[in-house]
């Protein structure tokens, strides 16, 4: 698997504007609203992908990745790594660049699935502290 650099990173952040979190809460105390409250405070717009949330940060949710009209330059996924190939199937199906699994969430199967077809694949890592290190 190849993880793109910091360098790469950076320009990835510094170039997107639209984030579709997949596996937002709307819990204050948990990670993925922590790490998009943030982002959103850094100036991204967030869109919450979450079937069991209304809304999260002030932003209606969707359902899935399926329901967002326009493009999006990064999904970034709060999910469970046995569920990232679901995930990748769907960002597939959608007008998306990166496909971002946060840190600790890894699966060969779907970073193969996303770099067979030429997207851009981030798994492992923290989209928060990408962020804080490449300003």
């Amino acid at each position: 698997m190849n993880i793109p650099s910091r360098e790469e990173l950076g320009a990835i952040l510094k170039k997107a504007k639209r984030i579709a979190v997949v596996g937002l809460s709307d819990n204050p105390e948990r990670t993925s609203y922590m790490v998009s409250a943030a982002m959103q405070k850094a100036g991204y717009e967030i869109i919450p992908v979450n079937p069991s949330v209304k809304e999260v940060l002030g932003v209606p949710s969707v359902a899935s990745l399926k329901e967002i009209d326009g493009h999006v330059d990064i999904v970034n996924v709060f999910r469970r790594s046995e569920h990232l190939v679901e995930v990748a199937k769907e960002f597939d199906e959608m007008d998306a660049d990166v496909f971002w699994a946060q840190l600790g969430l890894v699966n060969e199967e779907a970073y193969q699935f996303l770099t067979d077809k030429g997207y851009k694949v981030v798994m492992d890592r923290c989209i928060k502290v990408e962020h804080a290190l490449t300003k």
